[in-house]
Formats: C-alpha cells, sequence, structure tokens
C-alpha cells in the first residue's frame, strides 16, 4: 500500500505515448530525488497519469509503480488531454509543493530543486523559463507559441516570459483551489495565476526531445487560443462592441460623404460601385469572424451546462 503521511513533494507527470522516454525520465529523476529529497521532511511522491496511450507507456508505469511505493498510476479511460491528465493527478497529490513535469524530457528533472527552494521562499506559484530553447520547429509552430504567451500575459495581468513551460512548482493551497474549478477548458498555468499571491519564475534549461513526437501541432496551439480568449477574459466581446460603435460611426460619415458627392457630382454615382462592394465585404467578413467568437463563448456555456467529467479515471495503480 501506499504510505500514509504526507509527502513533502509531489511530481505530477502527464504521459501519452512515450515508452521511447519513461525510462531514461524514470532513472534522471530518481537521481534527482535521491540527491535532494531523501530526508523525512523532504520525501516525495510521483504520480503519473497515463492519458490514453496506445504504446507500451501503461505497462511501464505500472512497472515502475509496483517496485515503488511512491510511485502511483492513474490510468484514464481514453485521451483527454494534457492539462485533464495534470487535473487527474493534482486530485491524488498529497504533498505540500507539487511540480509538474513533461515527458518529453526538454525540460530537465534536475531542475526541480530550483523551482522547489522558490516555493520554499514563499512563492505561491513558480514557472520555469526556457533558456537556449531548442527550437526545431517551423514558424507555424513557434509563432502560436508566441502568441499563447502574450495573450495569456493580457488576460491574466500577470507578466511571465514563458507560460509555455509545463515545468512549474505550486504551492498545495494553489492546487486544492484549481480544484474546486468544474470548467473543462482550463489552461492550469493561467488558472494558478487567478488564486496566487506570489508569483515568480526561474530560468531553467532546455533540451531537444530525445524521442518520440510533440504533441502540440499548431491546431492544438490554435485551439489553446481559444481557450485562453473565452476562459479568461471578456476582451473579445469587448472589443467587438468597441469595433460596432466605430464601424457605425464610420458608415454613417462614408454615407454623408456619399450624399454630397452625389449632389456635387451627380454624372459620376457609378463610379464608387466597386470600391463600396469592397467595403461591403469587408464587414461582411468582419460580421462572421463577430458570429464565430460569440459561437465559442457559447459553445462553452452549452459544455459547462451539460456539466460532464473532465475526465474518466479508469483506475490508481499503487504498490500491492
Amino acid at each position: 500500500m501506499a504510505p500514509q503521511s504526507s509527502p513533502f513533494l509531489s511530481i505530477v507527470i502527464p504521459i501519452y505515448n512515450e515508452e521511447e522516454n519513461i525510462p531514461t525520465l524514470w532513472a534522471r529523476l530518481d537521481r534527482v530525488l535521491a540527491e535532494h529529497f531523501a530526508t523525512p521532511e523532504r520525501s516525495w511522491e510521483v504520480i503519473f497519469t497515463d492519458d490514453g496511450s496506445r504504446d507500451r507507456s501503461l505497462q511501464l508505469l505500472i512497472a515502475l509503480a509496483a517496485n515503488e511505493p511512491r510511485i502511483q498510476v492513474v490510468e484514464f479511460n481514453r485521451n483527454y488531454g494534457q492539462h485533464s491528465a495534470i487535473f487527474g493527478a493534482f486530485a491524488e497529490v498529497r504533498g505540500r509543493v507539487i511540480v509538474t513535469l513533461d515527458a518529453d524530457l526538454q525540460n530537465p528533472p534536475e531542475e526541480i530543486p530550483k523551482l522547489v527552494a522558490k516555493v520554499d521562499e514563499g512563492y505561491d506559484v513558480v514557472g520555469g523559463w526556457r533558456q537556449g530553447r531548442q527550437d526545431n520547429d517551423s514558424f507555424f509552430r513557434t509563432m502560436p507559441s508566441k502568441i499563447v504567451n502574450a495573450v495569456t500575459r493580457k488576460t491574466t495581468g500577470v507578466v511571465l516570459h514563458d507560460y509555455g513551460c509545463m515545468l512549474r512548482a505550486y504551492s498545495r493551497e494553489v492546487v486544492d483551489a484549481m480544484l474546486l474549478c468544474k470548467e473543462r477548458s482550463s489552461f492550469i498555468p493561467a488558472l494558478a495565476n487567478s488564486f496566487a499571491k506570489r508569483i515568480t519564475e526561474v530560468p531553467v534549461a532546455h533540451a531537444e526531445r530525445s524521442a518520440g513526437t510533440s504533441k502540440y501541432g499548431v491546431w492544438k496551439l490554435i485551439n489553446l487560443q481559444f481557450d485562453l480568449l473565452t476562459s479568461f477574459s471578456l476582451l473579445p466581446l469587448q472589443m467587438l462592441s468597441v469595433f460596432g460603435v466605430v464601424t457605425a460611426v464610420f458608415g454613417f460619415l462614408l454615407f454623408l460623404g456619399l450624399v454630397i458627392y452625389r449632389f456635387l457630382h451627380p454624372e459620376g454615382t457609378a463610379q464608387g460601385v466597386f470600391t463600396l462592394f469592397a467595403i461591403l465585404f469587408f464587414f461582411v467578413g468582419c460580421q462572421f469572424i463577430a458570429f464565430g467568437l460569440l459561437g465559442e463563448y457559447i459553445g462553452r456555456i452549452y459544455q459547462e451546462v451539460r456539466d460532464r467529467p473532465r475526465y474518466m479515471v479508469k483506475k490508481v495503480h499503487r504498490a500491492e
């Protein structure tokens, strides 16, 4: 059975098709824990969430848990996404400090003590700021990431350099507060800022993915962008209202201009037809964008009122 006393540190790692990385990940993480968190006052636990992996990831994790009572494996019945996987592990953590870590080893486990030290200083949220970032992706992969960071800074009002780094540390109070939030679309770094009094970030190393492929493509980053816009801010709706006022004023002035022009140049009334069509098509396009934004908000309201669970846990694996 799992130990009854509450550990000092809980490490949360979502897993999705990472069988090639799991052995190396655990070997490096085990060394870090043995070196920095080996005393009773600095005890630890690791919670892996298998987010519906289709390779041998779950079998490897269950084997780790069978040999180490401080490891738990939360098994989902299917894939729900990274942030749901983290929430699934948050529901099981018992530590005073909670660290989230990706399994791809791009954020080295060796950086964990650096984040924990900041929480010891009294910070509620400590973000990792990737240094020497290994970006082998195309412009269409890196630019959405930069946009996500910019939008998150704007919507949360908290200026951090790197919201995309999953190597982050949270106090237990912040994690407990996030668990009370039942909305389905949650971007954890932004949500945590809503409940944190002291927030900081520390530079952390960044490495190339050693094996496997990234689970965040361009389309997922676009979806994340809409989550941020519609889950944490009313700014898009407010911008639509301002745009509507500006458009109405512009349309009225254009109408006056056309009336005056017709009286002054009655022979040239047909010359501006194509210009008017161009203006019309522009504003029709803007209307469809507005309908799309409104649809995003309405769609999220629909998802919330159905009150479906964020994820389904098939089993929690622990050492017997």
